[in-house]
């Protein structure tokens, strides 16, 4: 089933976000060597596709999971969770319907 996986950028997390981003790519990087992305991006914090120094207000992922607890438990130990990039971190079950 797929699972959207949403986290909250703390304030001023910036530097945190860069320094855990190769990591956090990695693991996503292995989702879709799975098959298991459907999709996967920050959000930027204004309206702009580079956001500068303004930087991000969260990510959203959705991904393949056997459970909700499995999603759970791959989003516990994403590298922006350990860096103190996500204040929190929200996992639900997805549906997918268009296209």
């Amino acid at each position: 089933m797929w699972y959207v996986i949403e986290g909250y950028d703390g304030a001023a997390v910036l530097p945190a976000r860069q320094s855990a981003r190769p990591a956090h790519l990695a693991r996503l990087q292995a989702l879709q060597d799975e098959g298991r992305l459907l999709l996967a991006g920050p959000c930027p914090a204004i309206d702009s596709e580079d956001p500068g120094p303004a930087g991000f207000s969260g990510s959203v992922v959705i991904a393949a999971f056997e459970s909700l607890e499995q999603a759970r438990a791959w989003a516990d130990a994403d590298p922006y969770v350990a860096a103190g990039v996500y204040e929190r971190v929200q996992v639900r079950p997805f549906r997918k319907a268009l296209p």
